[in-house]
């Protein structure tokens, strides 16, 4: 990529966020390199889309929707109820205005990086499975599986991670995004339909 500044992103993050936080969007800038380089996706655009993907995580909830409101982005009703979901939408809209991010794909993974979406992107997909296996997580379902299989199926790891997302969420009563709903219904109905590429030896 041209004219980005990986190590100025990175300050800016690391003045931006709180340090468990950081260490965090760290570990999903690495782990959606690695990803990419084994799964054929451009390494810098992940690591860009890593260190951004949290940017807007440790802003109020009021200034979130501020932004949205300022900014004319939309708000579902999940977001009106769970507030924090809107970190991945201000976040992208942040990359754009703040970093002047201006490739399409980095911008949708920061974008769905919480919901997932019908028909991600390879790049979309990295974050969002980087988000979830990066080396500072330590409690998540199926976590030393879902690592391996990883780098050996995305589709697979992905499907799995919104399989056991669906589960806690449900679980603990929470509501679910419409979104992260459709994205699993999704990736069942494609769960044979891997993609060459998106496995790497």
């Amino acid at each position: 990529m041209k004219n980005v500044d990986i190590g100025k992103i990175r300050k800016k993050m690391e003045k931006t966020l709180d340090p468990k936080r950081y260490e965090h969007t760290l570990g999903v800038a690495y782990t959606a390199s690695c990803l990419a380089m084994c799964h054929g996706a451009d390494p810098v655009k992940a690591k860009v889309a890593g260190l951004l993907h949290d940017s807007a995580k440790c802003m109020t909830n009021e200034k979130r929707i501020a932004i949205c409101k300022r900014n004319h982005l939309p708000i579902s009703q999940v977001e009106w109820e769970n507030p924090f979901l809107l970190h991945a939408k201000v976040g992208s809209y942040l990359a754009k205005s703040e970093y002047h991010i201006t490739d399409q794909d980095i911008l949708n993974a920061i974008l769905y990086h919480t919901t997932g979406r019908p028909g991600m992107s390879r790049l979309e997909k990295i974050v969002y499975v980087a988000d979830y296996i990066e080396p500072s997580r330590k409690q998540a379902p199926h976590l030393s599986d879902i690592r391996k299989l990883a780098f050996r199926d995305l589709d697979e790891a992905l499907f799995r991670i919104l399989k056991d997302t669906l589960e806690y969420l449900q679980g603990i009563g929470n509501t679910v995004d419409q979104m992260t709903q459709e994205t699993y219904d999704f990736y069942q109905a494609n769960r044979k339909g891997s993609k060459e590429g998106d496995t790497c030896d």
